[in-house]
């Protein structure tokens, strides 16, 4: 099973073409779910869980994994479904997010898919009970393939702090804001209105879209009313980089190709990490990397970048 991994740092060049790599699993029934590739460390048969005192109902247990301490969450009862009562013959997939490492159980694990961007799409309006936790969704094999909102989920069961603790000068940053707003662009609502209560405390203007591609309509619309750049109404662009449609990557290089959105700074937010991460920001162009979620350091990105102006 940890061989199906081997191969990842091999298949980077797919991240900035718009496209990914998502790891197939399901949770117990017939539905598939699907995980990038780029957030799993490994995949193995669940090990012998301990019990912890005062868990969340959705953490199972703990898993002593390479000399780490994992907490295991079961995936299918954390979105609503039935737990996972067969434990011995289910696997864990070992994934990073938003700078922590948790372990999810799950039923089984298929196969890996190369996919584009563009053939994800975001959940249907109006969805609710366990489709709640869908941030995406995709066609693989004339099958629906549902992308779990794994940042909702943890925020249930570990809530973010959100308050900036340190001192700002937010006079400063509204000043260099002016009448301009701040464009926020992520398919989790969760993430979105983490950042939207975070920067609220700076008292700056935000608009909020869903994906990439909203994100840069979004800005093209905005240029043909300035005269000379986008940065006459946008004063700076925060954005995801996993998003339905079009990634982040694939969004900045956009904007840097386009002569009237060019001069726009661009904060990839993202729970992705790594050090591959941080040469993507370098290759399209982006003006910082921040990993989810840490209200000081984006606070104070974004008082930097729109003082850089």
């Amino acid at each position: 099973m940890a061989g199906m991994l081997d191969s990842v740092n091999q298949r980077t060049q797919l991240v900035g073409q718009n496209r990914l790599e998502l790891l197939l699993f399901k949770l117990g029934g017939r539905q598939r779910y699907g995980i990038n590739v780029f957030k799993v460390r490994e995949v193995l048969q669940c090990p012998a869980l301990t019990a912890i005192p005062k868990r969340n109902k959705f953490v199972r247990g703990i898993a002593h994994i390479r000399g780490q301490t994992i907490s295991v969450i079961d995936l299918s009862l954390a979105t609503g479904g039935k737990p996972t009562t067969d434990t011995k013959n289910s696997f864990i997939i070992i994934a990073e997010y938003n700078r922590s490492v948790q372990g999810f159980l799950v039923h089984s694990v298929e196969r890996i898919i190369n996919i584009n961007w563009e053939s994800i799409m975001p959940p249907p309006k109006g969805t609710g009970g366990k489709q709640s936790y869908l941030t995406a969704i995709t066609e693989i094999d004339k099958e629906l393939v549902e992308i779990l909102d794994v940042e909702k989920i943890l925020e249930e069961i570990s809530p973010s702090p959100t308050l900036i603790t340190r001192q700002l000068d937010t006079q400063s940053i509204t000043a260099d804001l002016g009448d301009r707003l701040i464009l926020i662009a992520d398919d989790s609502a969760v993430a979105r209105n983490q950042v939207k209560r975070a920067l609220e405390g700076l008292g700056v203007k935000m608009h909020l879209v869903n994906n990439g591609r909203e994100a840069l309509t979004y800005l093209q619309n905005a240029a043909k009313t300035c005269s000379d750049s986008v940065t006459e109404k946008v004063g700076l662009l925060i954005s995801d980089i996993e998003m339905p449609e079009m990634d982040g990557y694939t969004l900045t290089a956009e904007i840097k190709l386009d002569p009237a959105l060019k001069k726009l700074h661009v904060i990839l937010h993202t729970s992705l990490s790594g050090v591959f991460n941080q040469q993507m920001v370098q290759k399209v162009g982006a003006d910082d990397f921040i990993a989810k979620f840490n209200p000081d350091e984006l606070a104070e990105s974004v008082q930097k970048w729109l003082h850089a102006d």
